[in-house]
């Protein structure tokens, strides 16, 4: 290299920086090399999927083309219609009027409206569903008090169905817009708010042209994930038997055996996805959003008097009752009354089973996003920031997509590996990975190591670059540095990035339904089981568990977010 910099410096009109970053983006070191593995492990899913769009399926396709195509694809647009508008309103309305206005309960409801995020879709709609079906509570309780005999002497709305699975969705998902919603009001220019007011726009207008667009870009990012969860999920589709894309690729797969055409399903589900992300980036193609960010000085608030105080109370409660405490005061209900019914059936096993996974999954997906975040802080090239990004899409494709983007390849390497040691042998070994915990756990890695990618590069963030600089001066390798010195410094990100992929597995429904091991169930796997049953009591202690997991992390950001934001209000 000493020779071969004056060389390239004769012929190439580079200053000693510029000619630094060149080296730095040409010459491969092992960190850049370590983060190109990992984007390429994590990526194969994704291009096995993509190329199946040009694989052969036969005459199944045209099957599901002529049968089932057009309503996976009507139903699944008006499923995120319905969501998208449900989280909308709850959620931009809900964060501006804790942040903009005082009322009673507001410094409660600025955590607790992020509860219902601990809830997944599913549990609510086994839950309501046993609350508000025709033998239920609900229904009896009314046939009693006005005297009706039969479902013909009055109407109740069935939420066994699309507007019901929209209704659960909205209930659980508004708080991705809500959290981002309410960051963005608090980092609002004052003086905007204040010019508007003082142009003699009242509270609404206030917020309907001023606040709503200054925050359009975080709005429609909580949108975009609230979206992505609606077309993962599968346990609540197929429990109110509303045929989306989620449930053609499981039956595709599993009902019909065919494989190329439910990864064609899979690459559709895909298309929507990415048609998603390219729409949002269009409708904003020339719009710019710049503000002026006021870390000191508070936004006035809005006193409301006793009426619109408790109909602001009421629009608070109303989501937090509705999308937790119903449920999971019905859950509890359960368990309590069905005691030794409910902990019973492997209750200790499926526990077990789901903590392994959970722990496992989060131990290598925060070493992975150690890989990857680090490395692009070494190497901050064009094509290291790529690959980063390009890893951390699987957080945004669904599940059972996943599922069928790892099951084709490795059943193919199983298939070889078995092929060859017959020959050599003339004994078959099996099946070595697919089927497997492995598998399993590849597939959790796919779709949340971008959960913890976030969190790491966030404390990595923190970190200034001098305490590098004054490392590698006291002779510390790269490696050593990352160990000794930014570990140490960012323990509680590495935490939080292990606490929330953790939560996340134990809760994902689709990938661990299609991939699991013959005879290895989760919690989350018996619930959709027993409640596919309509053996709904002992689903109880397995969903609440689930629930009492979920609750941990989100109360801990929920705290997180309330006290960095405590001094932000008069």
């Amino acid at each position: 290299m000493p020779r071969l910099r004056p060389f390239l410096e004769s012929f190439l009109p580079l200053s000693k920086l510029r000619f630094a970053k060149f080296v730095a983006v040409r010459v491969p070191n092992g960190w850049a090399m370590a983060t190109w593995i990992v984007v390429a492990f994590v990526f194969l899913p994704v291009l096995v999927v993509a190329g199946s769009i040009f694989a052969d399926a036969g005459a199944i396709w045209a099957h599901l083309a002529d049968t089932v195509l057009a309503t996976y694809v009507t139903n699944s647009l008006i499923l995120m219609v319905g969501v998208a508008v449900g989280v909308l309103v709850i959620g931009v309305g809900t964060a501006w009027l804790v942040t903009m206005c005082q009322f009673v309960g507001v410094r409660i409801f600025e955590w607790a409206l992020l509860l219902p995020l601990a809830a997944p879709a599913y549990l609510l709609a086994y839950t309501y569903t046993d609350w508000l079906e025709y033998f239920g509570p609900v229904q009896t309780h009314l046939r009693w008090l006005f005297g009706w005999e039969s479902a013909t002497d009055y109407w109740f709305p069935n939420v066994r169905s699309l507007g019901g699975a929209i209704a659960m969705f909205t209930l659980t998902l508004y708080p991705y817009v809500y959290m981002l919603a309410r960051v963005a009001f608090l980092e609002q220019s004052v003086c905007a708010l204040e010019a508007s007011r003082a142009l003699g726009c009242g509270p609404w207008r206030s917020f309907t042209t001023v606040a709503v667009p200054l925050a359009r870009p975080a709005i429609i990012a909580g949108l975009s994930l609230a979206l992505m969860e609606t077309l993962n999920d599968l346990g609540t589709v197929q429990y109110f038997s509303v045929a989306t894309f989620t449930t053609g690729i499981y039956r595709t797969w599993f009902g019909m055996g065919e494989r190329v055409a439910a990864a064609q399903l899979s690459a559709m589900l895909m298309l929507f996805i990415l048609v998603l992300i390219w729409l949002e980036r269009w409708s904003r193609r020339q719009a710019k959003y710049y503000q002026a960010n006021n870390s000191v000085q508070a936004p006035t608030v809005y006193r409301l008097n006793f009426g619109r105080g408790l109909l602001a109370f009421v629009a608070c409660l109303l989501p937090i009752s509705l999308g937790l405490l119903v449920p999971g005061g019905l859950l509890v209900r359960m368990v309590t009354a069905n005691g030794g019914e409910v902990w019973g059936n492997r209750f200790g096993e499926l526990s077990s089973n789901s903590l392994i996974l959970a722990g496992i999954t989060g131990a290598i997906a925060l070493l992975l996003s150690l890989i990857l975040a680090y490395g692009q802080r070494l190497n901050n090239s064009l094509s290291v920031r790529l690959g980063v990004r390009l890893a951390a899409m699987g957080y945004g494709i669904p599940g059972a997509v996943i599922a069928v983007g790892i099951l084709i390849p490795i059943t193919r390497l199983d298939n070889i590996v078995a092929n060859g040691v017959i020959a050599l042998s003339g004994r078959s070994p099996g099946l070595l990975l697919s089927g497997t915990i492995t598998a399993l756990v590849f597939a959790y890695l796919v779709r949340f190591l971008a959960v913890a990618l976030g969190s790491v590069e966030s404390g990595l963030a923190k970190i200034r670059p001098n305490l590098d600089d004054a490392a590698r001066s006291l002779g510390y390798t790269p490696t050593q540095t990352l160990v000794k010195i930014h570990t140490p410094l960012m323990t509680s990100s590495l935490l939080t990035a292990v606490m929330l992929v953790f939560v996340d597995v134990m809760k994902e429904l689709p990938a661990t339904l299609v991939m699991r091991p013959f005879n290895f169930d989760t919690l989350a796997v018996r619930v959709y089981q027993y409640a596919s049953d309509e053996r709904l009591v002992e689903a109880a202690a397995p969903a609440l568990t689930i629930l009492i997991v979920g609750l941990l992390p989100v109360i801990g950001l929920s705290w997180q977010i309330t006290k960095s934001r405590q001094s932000r209000r008069p």
